[in-house]
C-alpha cells in the first residue's frame, strides 16, 4: 500500500471511521464486495453508540483487508 494512502487511513480512521471505509472501498483492488454495506452500517452503529469501538472497528477492516493484497 502506499505510505500517503496508510497515513490518511490511520487519520480517517480516528477522526470519522465510517469515511474511513467509503474511501478504502473506492479503491478498485481493495473492495470489500456485499460485506463492505454491512460493514458501514454496523461501523456506523459503533461510533453513534460508543466511540472507541468504531475507531477500533474500521482499523481492523482497513488493515485486515489490506494484509490480504499486499
Amino acid at each position: 500500500m502506499d505510505t500517503l494512502f496508510m497515513i490518511l487511513s490511520i487519520v480517517l480512521c480516528i477522526i470519522f471511521p465510517p469515511a474511513a471505509l467509503l474511501c478504502f472501498n473506492f479503491v478498485p483492488q481493495m473492495k470489500v464486495g456485499y460485506n463492505f454495506v454491512i460493514h458501514f452500517v454496523v461501523n456506523i452503529i459503533l461510533c453513534v453508540l460508543f466511540y472507541l469501538p468504531g475507531i477500533i472497528h474500521a482499523f481492523l477492516l482497513l488493515f485486515g483487508i489490506a494484509q490480504k493484497f499486499c
